[in-house]
C-alpha cells in the first residue's frame, strides 16, 4: 500500500527522489505517464499491467476511449531508479503537470502521484474543504 506525502526538488536534469517509503514497495523499474487532476502518475509494472489491461477493456470504436488511451499511454514512459533513488521525468511530463522546481509526492494505494506544489496545495485545500460531503456521495461504493 502506497500512502503519505512528501516534499521534494526536482534538479536540473529533471530527476526526482522517490522516498524509501514508497520505493521500498516498488521494483527497480516503474512507469509514469500524465495523470488526472494535473498531476503525475507513477505505477510499479505490475500496476501499471494491470491499468493496461482496464485500458484494452475500453470500447476502441468510441473517440472518449481513444483519446483517452492515446494520452495515458502515449505520455507513458518506462524509467528506472538510479543508485540514489532518482527517476528521471521528461520535459513533456514535467511541462504538462506544470512541475519546475518543488513538488509533492503523494503515495496513493496502488499508485504514486507527483504533484507541482502549488497545483497540490490548492487542490488538497479544495478537496479537504468538501472531505464530508465526498465521502456522503460515496458511501454506497465499495461496501
Amino acid at each position: 500500500m502506497l500512502m503519505g506525502q512528501y516534499l521534494h526538488n526536482i534538479d536540473d536534469k529533471g530527476r526526482i527522489i522517490i522516498p524509501a517509503k514508497l520505493r521500498e514497495k516498488l521494483s527497480s523499474k516503474v512507469v509514469v505517464t500524465k495523470g488526472f487532476d494535473g498531476c503525475l502518475s507513477l505505477f510499479s509494472l505490475d500496476e501499471w499491467n494491470k491499468f493496461q489491461t482496464s485500458l484494452l477493456a475500453l470500447p476502441a470504436n468510441t473517440m472518449d476511449a481513444r483519446k483517452h488511451v492515446r494520452v495515458l499511454v502515449g505520455s507513458a514512459n518506462e524509467v528506472e531508479f538510479d543508485k540514489q533513488g532518482r527517476i528521471n521525468l521528461s520535459n513533456n511530463l514535467l511541462q504538462g503537470a506544470s512541475i519546475t522546481k518543488e513538488c509533492v509526492i503523494v503515495g496513493v494505494l496502488n499508485r504514486i502521484e507527483i504533484w507541482s506544489k502549488e497545483m497540490w496545495d490548492k487542490y488538497y485545500e479544495d478537496a479537504s474543504d468538501s472531505l464530508e460531503e465526498v465521502a456522503e456521495k460515496l458511501s454506497g461504493y465499495g461496501n
